[in-house]
């Protein structure tokens, strides 16, 4: 019976009722925000399947991680905050402090992963073109296995799951370590491999690619008909990018790194609940920022979009095309997309990120048919008359207009 006291006493919120209600209030609005803007993401990723290049594996990973996060931690912190105490037992904090570790660890890997990507196909282009699906799934099979090592740790007793200390959520028991070694171990690694490294790695990787985008101006304009203009658009969304990602990278997990170490490596009761409860907050905004910053920062992401947002206003104002229009509709979208992406961004040796793909170039590699003039004939049949071209005419009669 005390057991079972002490672990209900556990579940209790040590942070006042106000707090509780504005932690709950923000997790609505995240819950909200993350599935608009991750849904869309994924609709759009699923739009331009068929373009997708290999390098937006990643970013299509990164929404299905952050979806995941938002479908299986919000339904149970949210009521849990509306209540003031987590409301659904022990196996559940379990699984729900499983679930946070294994999404929160694959978006960060994954992110540092695409900076890799990035930095190979800028830095080294010989390489980076070379990058293929093939090879963008084995790294994203690598980037969700090393996130399950350290999910499932605790469940095989290399570290421990508990209630946050705040008490309406659960995660790492931070506080461990300063009485157990297999939690110390657990949570030197944590720190170690999936904070310290990572930020190392997207640091220097997009550090990597700003000096060489910035070096590489006189072969850029080899190769576009306005170097100028060209070379500040690179310049610009290669600038967007880095500092958008390592922003959100250390705005969202950087205080609750510090204040877990901190618990871990100090003195543990000197650190508030709410100071918990704050860091877990912006660790959770990374669902909703992330989306947002490939919606608005990659130039083919954000045209279809736009262009699948017009489509959708035209067909409620106007009414659904014909079959035939729906068609030819269909594949000059396509077409637009190809362009989209074979000029949304360019390397440091002229060559766009989607190199060999389709702009007079289909995608298996063959010649696109150009639409050139064909010359035409008008046959007069009474008071009417029709255009045909002359190659669909007779041989007898195409002698007589050629």
């Amino acid at each position: 019976m005390g057991n079972a006291s002490d672990a209900s006493d556990a579940f209790v919120s040590t942070i006042s009722r106000e707090h509780d209600v504005i932690m709950g209030s923000l997790y609505t609005v995240f819950c909200t925000l993350s599935l608009m803007g991750n849904g869309v993401l994924l609709l759009v990723a699923y739009r331009k399947r068929l373009s997708l290049k290999p390098a937006e594996f990643f970013i299509v990973n990164l929404s299905i991680s952050d979806l995941g996060m938002t479908l299986s931690l919000f339904p149970l912190a949210i009521p849990s905050a509306f209540s003031h105490r987590w409301l659904f037992g022990e196996v559940t904090c379990q699984v729900y402090a499983l679930c946070g570790v294994l999404f929160g660890l694959c978006s960060l890997t994954n992110l540092t992963a695409l900076s890799l990507v990035c930095c190979l196909k800028v830095c080294f282009p010989n390489h980076g073109n070379k990058f293929s699906a093939s090879h963008a799934c084995f790294m994203l099979a690598g980037v969700w296995s090393y996130a399950c090592v350290f999910a499932v740790g605790p469940l095989a007793q290399w570290g421990n799951y508990t209630v946050e200390p705040y008490g309406t959520a659960c995660c790492i028991d931070w506080r461990a370590a300063n009485h157990d070694l297999s939690a110390l171990s657990y949570i030197g690694c944590l720190f170690l491999f999936c904070y310290a490294l990572p930020c190392i790695v997207i640091f220097l990787s997009y550090a990597f690619i700003l000096l060489t985008v910035r070096g590489s101006q006189q072969a850029v304009q080899q190769h576009v008909s306005s170097p100028q203009s060209r070379t500040t658009n690179v310049h610009a969304l290669i600038v967007k990018l880095s500092v958008a990602v390592c922003t959100g990278f250390l705005g969202a997990w950087t205080p609750y790194a510090v204040v877990s170490m901190l618990a871990a490596f100090g003195d543990a009761d000197s650190i508030p609940p709410v100071a918990f409860a704050m860091a877990a907050i912006l660790a959770k905004f990374s669902t909703v920022y992330n989306p947002v910053v490939y919606l608005l920062c990659k130039p083919n992401f954000r045209k279809c979009l736009y262009r699948d947002t017009s489509s959708f206003r035209q067909r409620i104002g106007r009414g659904s095309p014909q079959p035939d229009q729906k068609e030819h509709f269909g594949s000059s979208l396509q077409c637009k997309d190809n362009k989209d992406a074979s000029v949304s961004t360019r390397f440091s040796n002229g060559q766009p990120e989607s190199y060999g793909a389709c702009l007079d170039y289909s995608d298996d590699g063959s010649q696109c048919p150009q639409a050139t003039p064909k010359p035409t004939a008008s046959i007069l049949t009474k008071s009417t008359y029709r255009e045909v071209t002359v190659c669909g005419l007779p041989a007898r009669l195409q002698a007589d207009f050629l």
